[in-house]
């Protein structure tokens, strides 16, 4: 563990880590947001969207406030395993919504990606164990989030988990990536082309077969350019009314898939998520 950064921020302590994973076999970079106090603090883990990193909602998100206010902690990994410091040996793509930058929360299985690729491993086990182990967390309040490509993982982490995130919400979360663009050619690339292995990685096909959480709170953008080609919430929806699975969909009037439109809203999904950690 080496820290790369830290700063005082609303009385608590905004951190940047880096560390050897075992999980992608490349040294990983997460940011962690402790409020003032000696905890241990209920933890809101976020996962981000294509082209990512951690940095996006740490130096945009503006999560702080709220957290320090809700007594929260709020715990941003990287997206993808990548090549630091001039290193090599970690497979890329050219494309945006490939690669490093784009790694769907899933263990790629096909060449050129399954050396590293490993994020579900990395971001249901392998952090989890390293927050519990090195900072004051209470790993029994838990709760995880996202955005777009990080909303599909939110969702799925928590749908296959049962019984470890108390909440969960997203923000225009990509939520049956079997069904659109981005997730058709990342789970044929990571995951190869049956598209039977692709349903533990969709949140739609998951609660249809039967997987189910507390409650979910998404938020999407009705100027999102996104909305209708590749995130498809009322597929979502359909799948929640379908299964008697508690949601709370709202369409925000105005508002597109930038950070402009989650830091307008985090602080409303930090006090909910807050109210089931208590």
């Amino acid at each position: 563990m080496e820290k790369l950064n830290e700063w005082a921020s609303h009385g608590g302590r905004q951190q940047v880590w880096k560390h050897a994973s075992a999980a992608t076999g490349t040294d990983m970079v997460f940011s962690l947001f402790l409020p003032a106090g000696k905890g241990p603090f209920p933890l809101v883990t976020w996962l981000s969207g294509l082209t990512c990193t951690h940095a996006n909602v740490t130096e945009k998100g503006e999560y702080r406030e709220a957290c320090a206010r809700l007594g929260l902690a709020f715990l941003a990994p990287d997206t993808s395993p990548r090549n630091h410091a001039g290193g090599e040996g970690v497979a890329d793509d050219p494309a945006y919504d490939l690669g490093q930058g784009a790694g769907f929360y899933v263990d790629a299985t096909e060449a050129p990606w399954a050396p590293h690729f490993r994020m579900w491993r990395y971001v249901t086990q392998e952090l989890p164990e390293i927050a519990a182990q090195h900072f004051p967390l209470d790993m029994a309040r838990q709760g995880i989030m996202g955005h777009s490509m990080g909303g599909h993982g939110a969702l799925t982490v928590a749908l296959r988990n049962p019984g470890r995130y108390r909440s969960v919400s997203a923000f225009a979360p990509i939520v049956a990536p079997a069904q659109v663009p981005w997730g058709e050619k990342a789970f044929t690339a990571y995951l190869g082309p049956d598209r039977s292995s692709w349903a533990q990685h969709d949140a739609v096909a998951l609660i249809d077969n039967g997987a189910r959480v507390p409650d979910l709170l998404v938020d999407v953008g009705e100027a999102d350019s996104f909305l209708e080609t590749q995130l498809k919430p009322d597929l979502l929806d359909a799948a929640c009314r379908r299964a008697g699975q508690p949601l709370t969909l709202r369409r925000q009037p105005g508002y597109d898939h930038s950070y402009y439109f989650i830091s307008s809203f985090m602080a409303d999904h930090l006090a909910w998520h807050a109210e089931r950690l208590r």
